[in-house]
């Protein structure tokens, strides 16, 4: 098939995931306990439709937006790096040190004096993560290398977090540590917005740029580098725009899992499992996937609104069970 092929058929994907991501991007904002016309988006001043839409659904729209397409683009970019189809963001330890910096905040009560400080103190702990990894795993480390080195940074983060939850001071300390961590979108600000959104840019060009790479690596290490991929650089863009995004996401929305597995897996025999093409597609089937889960958290009837992370986990860990079952039938 030719590259003009190719094109054809990835900007008829990319036109198809588009279309999907405006018309959920449309019933998100006009989903909610009142009815509110989308005119409200469009109204100046202090009315009750347009503080609605311009103050609650519309920056829960642009999170979902940002958060979903970042947290799809890094999984389809990780599983070309490492060339593991289970590789998934949190591999890297970004995801668990962000939500660190988060529960230390509320843990020591700071967000009770400047709410931001949460956000903050997340992409921080993400950045954190990415000069731990490397100074744990070397320079130029090795795919496997960087894998273990990951994993001790997640499980240093994640007894952290526990033991913070076990030493708050009181029973409302802990529960509202562990509902955020539980992940959700509800009542996010435009500041939130607007702080993560540098973040998120930077980690996005840092991953869709590294494409070339990935699809050499598909070939093997020493061919990458016959091909003049500096693969030590490669590894450090793609782990810090890892950290770039998911950090940044999990400052706002707290931990919210599986997109980053789950997406690129849906869309990769669309794109004939090229890990260049897949980047994009899962860029705006991130999106897709967390408009639509975050609809349903509010569609859902429950007595109080489901948790965005719970439902992803409830989507995302049959399928990942079925991946692993899959996988063990492929290598048998």
């Amino acid at each position: 098939m030719t590259s003009l092929s190719f094109a054809r058929r990835d900007g008829r994907l990319l036109l198809l995931l588009g279309l999907l991501v405006a018309v959920l991007s449309v019933v998100s904002l006009a989903v909610g306990p009142t009815e509110i016309p989308l005119s409200g988006l469009f109204e100046s001043g202090d009315g009750p439709n347009a503080i609605i839409m311009q103050e609650l659904r519309l920056p829960r729209v642009l999170l979902a937006l940002c958060v979903g397409g970042t947290l799809g683009l890094a999984g389809a970019a990780l599983q070309g790096l490492l060339r593991n189809p289970l590789a998934e963001p949190g591999l890297v330890g970004a995801s668990s040190s962000a939500a660190l910096g988060a529960v230390l905040v509320l843990y020591f009560g700071i967000y009770n004096l400047f709410p931001l400080a949460l956000p903050v103190a997340a992409i921080l702990g993400a950045l954190a993560a990415v000069g731990l990894l490397y100074l744990l795993a070397g320079r130029n480390p090795g795919v496997m290398t960087l894998i273990l080195a990951g994993i001790a940074v997640s499980s240093l983060a994640g007894s952290v977090i526990s033991l913070a939850i076990n030493m708050s001071p009181n029973p409302h300390s802990a529960a509202e540590i562990v509902f955020w961590l539980l992940g959700s979108l509800k009542d996010r600000s435009m500041d939130h917005f607007r702080l993560a959104l540098p973040f998120m840019v930077a980690g996005t060009a840092l991953l869709l740029t590294s494409g070339a790479a990935l699809d050499a690596l598909t070939l093997g290490e020493d061919t990458a580098r016959t091909l003049g991929f500096n693969l030590g650089r490669v590894r450090f863009f793609l782990v810090a725009g890892t950290a770039l995004t998911v950090g940044s996401g999990v400052a706002v929305t707290g931990a919210i899992g599986f997109i980053g597995l789950v997406v690129p897996h849906l869309l990769r025999p669309f794109v004939g499992y090229q890990p260049r093409r897949l980047l994009p597609a899962s860029l705006l089937g991130g999106m897709a996937l967390l408009l639509a889960a975050d609809i349903g958290v509010r569609l859902i009837p429950t007595q109080l609104e489901l948790k965005l992370g719970v439902l992803t986990s409830l989507v995302g860990a049959p399928f990942f069970l079925a991946l692993v079952l899959k996988t063990r039938k492929v290598m048998q």
